[in-house]
């Protein structure tokens, strides 16, 4: 098996599940959102990923955090990261991450929701957590197995799905394989 991802957290999901696999990162350009449903908008990013790489068994995955029906992806610098985080101070937003998993030419895809609520962020700490650099490359402008569990405080769904790799889902997928 080949990830598709240079994330260090997806890595650790797979093998927390006991998978072996490669790391080979995408490179592939991820598009701004321009509409439609949030969740076909990750899974063609998850295909993206997949067909990006070489090899016979690919996986790939892709993160969004949607907020009153609007995508947040990756923060393009620090700035827009303090905007996300405002946004999402004392709200409940969905994390979708989709999964793509390649076998020779055949992609199969799917996703998982999750809906994360987080209490009223101070604009100290906001300021500190993007000065952290944590939010850089993530989705929403936070991790939540890192810093940004301090804000949360409810989650109705799965953990995996948040951090970036919905176990599951995968195992759904590869059911199918």
């Amino acid at each position: 098996m080949i990830l598709a991802s240079g994330s260090p957290r997806r890595a650790a999901l797979l093998r927390a599940a006991g998978f072996d696999f490669e790391v080979r990162p995408s490179g592939a350009d991820e598009w701004p959102y321009t509409g439609g449903p949030p969740a076909g908008y990750a899974e063609a990013l998850a295909r993206a990923k997949v067909a990006a790489v070489p090899g016979d068994f690919v996986v790939g995955a892709d993160t969004v955090v949607v907020l009153d029906g609007n995508v947040l992806g990756k923060p393009v610098d620090p700035e827009e990261a303090a905007a996300m985080l405002r946004k999402l101070s004392g709200r409940t937003h969905e994390v979708i991450t989709a999964i793509a998993v390649r076998e020779g030419q055949v992609v199969r895809s799917g996703h998982a929701r999750s809906r994360v609520t987080f209490r009223t962020l101070s604009d100290q700490e906001i300021r500190d957590y993007v000065a952290s650099g944590e939010p850089h490359d993530k989705a929403g402008a936070y991790a939540y197995q890192g810093g940004a569990a301090a804000f949360t405080v409810d989650l109705q769904g799965d953990a995996d799905t948040v951090i970036g790799l919905p176990i599951g889902v995968l195992n759904e997928l590869l059911a199918q394989a």
